[in-house]
């Protein structure tokens, strides 16, 4: 057996101490570098003995099938290290559009996080949403900037760019020596110092001459940024004092860690250039978990703030959940506060249910080590939780604050799923509960009124990977394509129809006659009957079988065979058969009046609007309007939200199936939109009679 499961030789270290943890979340646009540069820093720091890479599917952190496949990360995976006598808890965090709860989900948990910037791409995309979450959240940020070693590298530029598109605060803190294929080592500003790389090693030098003013400008900017955090260094600074770095220390750390200062330094991850230094800057410069924020928790129908107190109760929060094929469900948790040992419980608040515990698993990737005990600031991995889903608050026994649960994105992309054979049709359900309890962005319903198996994710490449997830752990092979639009049927106009059914063969006969009045409901009504019936022109044990058997016609409306909805039904004259009259007689009665009476209330076909804001940069709007008339959409407003603007419209659902990809082309992956169902409309003639001829030709296949 190998998998999670491993057991690694000799147990785990001699316990973890909270002011020795760093806990970080590597974040960036899909491309920039994250995996490469954990492998990087796992190197370094001797957890492994050669560096892997994407490309030969060989590193730590990219250890699924589908992301060796198509080479990019999928989900979070962890890894540890040891550096400078700190515990560095790593995430490495998918940066694709498609996983974006990925992100967020690991920004709530970590204590710090870094950015990696590619030196030749400058700022993405995605990079600007990680530095959304990251300010949601309050978590300091460490700019590395990354493949400093390629053609078309410009760290000035770069830099720049984090400065205009991030934060001013950002400041160098290394300098890079040489650019694209001359670049071989980086400038310690503060310390004064140059690190010449030759392959991984590096040597420590005194600062190049011609690169010496270009340091001294850069140091006396960090230093003033430095001693504003203390007025009485401020003042002795101001007088020409040279402060030494020891006593500049603490107060460049409180700076971090309030966000009042982004340290950015430059390297490749895949040259192992810089790589040490990133990681001097995460144990000496960003915050232990015990410096780190507080959490907000609810507790009853007050907030609280969860200080992380290691001799407090013990509190966690559960980030991601993953299905191991040989450990099965592994929970994965951030401690908060407190301390709590194998041996004893953990109780899941949310729930209200206790758990056992058969052990804690700090991640190597897939692999695990076995740790004794957890401490506040921890990120590990419990295996076989049963009920414990994404967002549950973990404590013990008594505890009653939870922990507010994780926002995650809206599902925005949607196809239909059909099962190849019977035997998948019955594990689809199933399976696809289980993909949900693992990725909480996910949906998949039952549409009621179109039949579909209805599949939600955030763009085609996510529903790609937990369908390709579904064949390889179940077994179980669907079909896809685009879903059906539950489009409906009303009416516009009053009218009124017999339905008379008359049956006489050998021994009973059959025999219901009614007059049904059929009339407009205002929108969102649904269906209404009324009996009017006066002298018992129809019995009243009949009466039940007439609205049962219009409530069975309005399910195949007349127009395209799409449920009729907003109209009244009233039962005004009748008559009966003493011998021949039966329930399911006049429930056929019911079913003929329907069919003539609908027919000629000037019936319409209505299709579903929704509400769609989408959010785009100022250069996007222009086009994304554009494109929202195409659609047939309504503008209904537009907000400024600094550099962005948002345009909310009303569509109608039939335009939006493939908006998610759409979106992103139009405006290179820059733009995202939120939908949701607002109301039914009347479809324009035209369109109505495509409709109506599609679904004529796929009711007759049938």
């Amino acid at each position: 057996q190998n998998g999670i499961n491993a057991h690694s030789q000799g147990g785990t270290k001699k316990g973890y101490k909270p002011e020795d943890i760093r806990s970080i979340a590597i974040v960036a646009h899909g491309g920039a570098g994250k995996t490469s540069l954990t492998e990087a820093m796992l190197f370094d720091a001797g957890v492994i003995s050669r560096i892997g890479t994407v490309e030969s599917g060989t590193t730590v952190t990219d250890f699924g099938t589908e992301e060796q496949k198509r080479q990019i990360s999928i989900s979070t995976a962890l890894a540890n290290l040891e550096h400078q006598g700190k515990s560095v808890f790593i995430m490495d965090v998918p940066g694709y559009a498609d996983f974006l709860g990925e992100m967020r989900s690991s920004l709530r948990v970590a204590d710090s996080a870094v950015m990696v910037v590619s030196a030749v791409d400058g700022v993405e995309v995605q990079t600007g949403k990680a530095w959304e979450f990251a300010e949601d959240f309050g978590v300091p940020v460490v700019f590395f900037v990354n493949k400093m070693d390629r053609d078309h590298a410009d760290y000035a530029r770069t830099v720049e760019d984090i400065k205009e598109q991030m934060s001013n605060k950002a400041q160098s803190f290394y300098l890079p020596i040489g650019s694209e294929s001359n670049f071989k080592g980086l400038i310690d500003v503060l310390r004064e110092k140059a690190y010449i790389y030759k392959g991984d090693e590096f040597d420590e030098m005194p600062v190049p001459a011609d690169m010496k003013d270009a340091m001294n400008v850069k140091r006396g900017q960090l230093v003033e940024s430095i001693v504003e955090e203390d007025d009485e260094m401020m003042m002795r600074y101001l007088d020409g004092e040279e402060i030494p770095l020891e006593e500049m220390w603490p107060h460049l750390r409180k700076a971090i860690l309030s966000r009042k200062i982004f340290p950015i330094l430059p390297g490749s991850a895949t040259a192992n250039i810089g790589v040490v230094q990133l990681l001097d800057v995460i144990s000496n410069e960003l915050p232990s978990p015990l410096e780190s924020r507080p959490r907000p928790a609810v507790d009853g129908d007050e907030t609280i703030l969860v200080s992380p107190d290691p001799s407090a109760s013990f509190s966690s929060l559960c980030f991601k959940v993953m299905v191991d094929p040989y450990v099965g469900k592994l929970s994965f948790i951030r401690v908060n506060s407190g301390t709590l040992t194998s041996d004893q419980n953990i109780y899941n608040v949310n729930r209200q249910e206790e758990e056992r515990i058969s052990g804690f698993k700090v991640m190597q990737g897939k692999d695990g080590k076995d740790a004794k005990e957890l401490v506040t600031g921890m990120i590990v991995a419990i295996p076989k939780l049963q009920s414990t889903r994404v967002g549950d608050t973990l404590s013990v026994k008594g505890a009653t604050a939870v922990f507010p649960p994780i926002k995650f994105p809206h599902p925005v992309y949607s196809v239909a799923v059909d099962a190849k054979s019977r035997a998948d049709e019955d594990k689809l359900s199933t399976s696809m509960h289980r993909m949900m309890e693992e990725d909480p962005i996910l949906r998949f319903e039952k549409n009621p009124e179109t039949g579909d198996n209805v599949l939600s994710g955030m763009g085609n490449l996510h529903l790609d990977i937990v369908l390709s997830r579904v064949k390889e752990r179940y077994g179980v092979e669907l079909d896809v394509r685009t879903p059906e639009v539950p489009y409906r049927e009303t009416i516009r106009k009053v009218s009124k129809a017999q339905g008379k059914h008359k049956k006489q063969t050998g021994g009973h006969g059959q025999y219901g006659d009614v007059h049904i009045e059929f009339s407009p409901l205002p929108t969102g009504e649904g269906f209404v009957f009324e009996d009017k019936i006066v002298g018992g022109a129809v019995p009243k044990q009949y009466i039940p079988a007439v609205e049962k058997g219009l409530k069975e016609a309005l399910n195949k409306g007349v127009l395209a065979g799409f449920r009729t909805v907003d109209f009244k039904a009233t039962l005004v004259f009748g008559s009966y058969h003493d011998v021949d009259s039966s329930e399911m007689a006049f429930k056929t009665a019911a079913h003929l009046a329907f069919k003539k009476g609908i027919a000629e209330a000037s019936p319409v076909l209505l299709e579903p609007i929704m509400d769609v804001e989408v959010t785009v940069a100022d250069d996007y709007l222009g086009d994304v309007m554009g494109d929202m008339n195409t659609r047939r959409g309504r503008i209904m407003g537009i907000d400024s939200m600094g550099r962005l603007q948002v345009v909310k419209a009303q569509v109608p659902m039939s335009e939006m199936f493939q908006y998610a990809i759409q979106l992103r082309s139009m405006t290179s992956g820059r733009g995202n939109f939120t939908m949701e169902f607002s109301h039914y409309d009347p479809v324009p003639e035209d369109l109505s009679k495509k409709v109506m001829a599609r679904r004529q030709s796929s009711l007759e296949e049938e």
